[in-house]
C-alpha cells in the first residue's frame, strides 16, 4: 500500500513539474495564431462544422489579420502571387515568373 501511495505521489509531482516548465515557455507563433483564432471562434459562438471552417480559414489568413504587419518580403510575395494568378500561370511558367518577380 505504501508503494502505491509513493508512486502516486511521485507521478503527481512529476506531472506538476512538467506543467510548470510548459507554462514558462512562450507560445510559438503557430500556437499564438491558434489561440487567437480559437478566441475569435469562441466570441462568435461557433460550433461544429462552422467552427472547423472558421478555424481553417483563420489559420490560413495572413499574419496581418492576427495583429502583425507583413514583412516586405511577404508583401512582395503576395503581389507576385496575385499577378501570377491574374495571368493564369501554372507549372514551370509560374515558377519562372515568381522567380523573376521576387528578384525585382
Amino acid at each position: 500500500m505504501k508503494k502505491t501511495m509513493m508512486m502516486v505521489l511521485l507521478v503527481a509531482m512529476a506531472s506538476g513539474a512538467m506543467a510548470a516548465r510548459a507554462a514558462d515557455k512562450p507560445l510559438t507563433e503557430q500556437q499564438q495564431r491558434m489561440q487567437s483564432c480559437s478566441q475569435q471562434a469562441g466570441a462568435k459562438t461557433l460550433k461544429g462544422d462552422e467552427r472547423k471552417s472558421f478555424m481553417s480559414s483563420c489559420l490560413k489568413s495572413p499574419a496581418a489579420a492576427h495583429g502583425k504587419a507583413l514583412t516586405p518580403q511577404q508583401v512582395k510575395m503576395k503581389e507576385c502571387n496575385g499577378e501570377a494568378t491574374k495571368q493564369a500561370l501554372k507549372g514551370s511558367p509560374r515558377k519562372a515568373f515568381m522567380s523573376t518577380c521576387l528578384k525585382k
